[in-house]
């Protein structure tokens, strides 16, 4: 793919890993319209880039459609799309305690935002022979995150979905890539200021994220490991899932005992 001169849409552009990717195109000469839910964000993220912004919940159909309807206007094609916007509120006690809404949403944000705007920017793509898909998954769409189910089942499915359109598009030109970190300095995670210099040694920057991500996209990989124990771990997982299942009941413990008496919806966020 030729990065200068291309277009992209970057969703969950207003901070975080989506922002540093949005930076990262734009230095690399391509046209990005950056989507978040936040119209302040969205502008701020687009003026930083140069690019074109929009704003709205990427739950609703609509909103998608709009997305890359202005996408196209703007840039008249649309040669890229980098899935990013997502969300995790970890669950009061176990799967089963967080809200059907709650899961819905995660299925909406995760899984079909990136369908839905794939859907949309495919048939231009595959007409041309080309094209990028990267959904921004995360290492717990291979793994499992403790304290929040619907995060990790729902990441899980992006890996999947981005499998199955590797698989379906790959000999039609369109190249799927998806994007599986452990921990990142992001407000997710409580981090305002990605450049503290207190981030523990596990957690890496959304910059170095975004070049990790350009690196893969550059290098056609499908998989890209921003962590590169990440793929270890779920290596691990493969060959022995039952070990793994008890190592992560051990950790589960452990993390139950040092977030006593706080928030348990704050375990998702235990480094």
């Amino acid at each position: 793919m030729q990065f200068d001169g291309a277009s992209a849409i970057v969703t969950g552009a207003g901070q975080g890993i989506g922002l540093s990717l949005a930076k990262a195109l734009a230095a690399r000469g391509v046209r990005v319209l950056t989507s978040d839910l936040s119209s302040d964000l969205a502008e701020q993220a687009a003026h930083s880039v140069g690019g074109v912004p929009h704003a709205g919940d990427l739950c609703d159909p609509d909103v998608i459609a709009s997305m890359v309807e202005t996408a196209e206007t703007e840039f008249g094609r649309v040669d890229m799309l980098f899935s990013n916007a997502g969300f995790a509120l970890g669950e009061p006690d176990g799967p089963t305690s967080q809200t059907d809404s709650h899961w819905q949403d995660s299925w909406d944000i995760h899984v079909m935002a990136h369908l839905r705007a794939s859907r949309r920017v495919l048939p231009q793509m595959i007409a041309r022979g080309s094209g990028v898909l990267v959904n921004v998954a995360s290492a717990a769409g291979l793994l499992s995150q403790i304290g929040d189910a619907a995060y990790s089942a729902t990441k899980h499915a992006a890996v999947s979905l981005a499998q199955s359109l590797a698989i379906e598009h790959g000999h039609q030109g369109i190249q799927v890539s998806v994007v599986c970190p452990l921990y990142v300095a992001t407000p997710l995670l409580g981090y305002d200021h990605p450049d503290d210099a207190n981030i523990p040694d596990r957690v890496i920057t959304p910059d170095e994220v975004a070049q990790a991500t350009i690196a893969g996209v550059e290098g056609k990989r499908f998989m890209i490991y921003p962590h590169p124990e990440a793929q270890a771990f779920f290596q691990k997982r493969a060959t022995d899932t039952d070990r793994w299942i008890a190592g992560m009941q051990r950790l589960r413990a452990a993390v139950k005992e040092q977030t006593s008496g706080t928030d348990p919806a704050a375990l998702h966020r235990f480094i």
